[in-house]
């Protein structure tokens, strides 16, 4: 697995461990950590949605 899949899924598995607490104990756990530095929090987020949309691609690679 090359480089970038591995960091896209990473990345995708914290966005939704954070999306379960958020639905399961109303606890948002990159606010926690980074909530002090909205920058932070908002680079955080943006990384998660565009390793979603580069997830995508996996579709195509299922046979």
């Amino acid at each position: 697995m090359k480089m970038i899949d591995m960091a896209a899924l990473l990345i995708g598995v914290i966005g939704c461990i954070n999306w379960g607490l958020i639905g399961i104990a109303n606890f948002n756990l990159v606010e926690f950590l980074f909530g002090s530095i909205p920058f932070l929090v908002m680079i955080v987020y943006l990384l998660v949605g565009i390793s979603g949309v580069y997830l995508l691609t996996f579709f195509s690679k299922i046979q």
